[in-house]
């Protein structure tokens, strides 16, 4: 207060949300919400208040894992958010703007979709409204399980225009179980810039249809040269799963281990080829 100059440094508070994991006080948030913190306090629907402790934050897919020193603590239960189907009726729960516990409700518009800022996420889009504070806040299906966590909204105005993307629960549950070992996330690393397969090159390609991953340009001692992939080459499946839009590349790629070797189905040459791939480590700073 007064006239006096304010002094440095002062102290900012940002709030977000997150949920119970386990009984035992492990806690799911987003890796943005934490990710400047010196102090973290926990607070629970009962307004008691704890101080946690981060076991370990991933920037690739925002989730942070944090632990409180509490037993008997109400968990939520992680559902399948591979069984997500576009129309499915979604509730989110959070502190939007910090008011407590609140419930919006809405429909998934879309499955796997790609933010630029999260290469390795095949966010969930739903049309429920999150605002700032819902951030790591639980989205749940109808049977009460949590299918997604709210990480991000699409904004001109700073405000919910019917746009909001959240992390699969699939997704989380892989990225806490590393974190849970190892304080960190390994990600699995093909090391080639591909682009979007338009319909005019799918038809220089002699492709059926504009599918797939074109790949613009294979790295040097990548994964991706040591198995001789080349530019020029389409890829159409990753271990069996079909790329559709090029971005699906890098969702399968990273989810898959580090030293796992994986099938890579592509077209060269108007044919169709399986080449193995002994998958590397994903390199700081790189993507796919």
């Amino acid at each position: 207060g007064g006239s006096g100059q304010r002094q440095q440094p002062y102290e900012t508070h940002s709030l977000g949300s997150g949920f119970v994991l386990s009984s035992d006080g492990y806690i799911l948030t987003n890796h943005h919400v934490i990710k400047d913190a010196d102090e973290i306090i926990v607070r629970f629907n009962d307004r008691n208040e704890m101080e946690a402790k981060v076991l370990g934050s991933d920037k690739g897919s925002d989730i942070a894992l944090l632990k409180v020193e509490a037993t008997g603590l109400k968990a939520v239960k992680l559902g399948d958010s591979n069984a997500l189907k576009v129309g499915e009726w979604v509730l989110a729960i959070g502190s939007p703007f910090g008011f407590d516990a609140s419930a919006t409700a809405g429909i998934v518009s879309a499955l796997g979709r790609n933010l630029p800022s999260d290469n390795y996420v095949p966010f969930i889009q739903t049309d429920v409204a999150i605002n700032p504070g819902n951030s790591g806040g639980p989205l749940f299906n109808l049977d009460g399980e949590v299918v997604g966590i709210n990480s991000q909204i699409y904004t001109r105005s700073g405000g919910f225009m019917g746009l909001s993307f959240a992390i699969p629960s699939n997704t989380a549950i892989s990225v806490v179980a590393q974190l849970r070992a190892t304080g960190q996330v390994s990600r699995g690393w093909l090391g080639v810039q591909i682009q979007e397969v338009s319909q005019d090159l799918a038809e220089s390609f002699g492709l059926d249809q504009a599918s797939g991953a074109l790949i613009a340009q294979v790295f040097d001692k990548s994964p991706a040269s040591d198995a001789g992939l080349q530019a020029g080459d389409v890829i159409t499946h990753v271990d069996g799963n079909e790329i559709i839009m090029s971005a699906q590349v890098a969702h399968f790629i990273g989810a898959i281990s580090p030293e796992e070797s994986v099938i890579i189905q592509l077209v060269r040459d108007g044919k169709s080829v399986d080449i193995e791939v002994l998958i590397g480590n994903l390199p700081q700073n790189v993507s796919a």
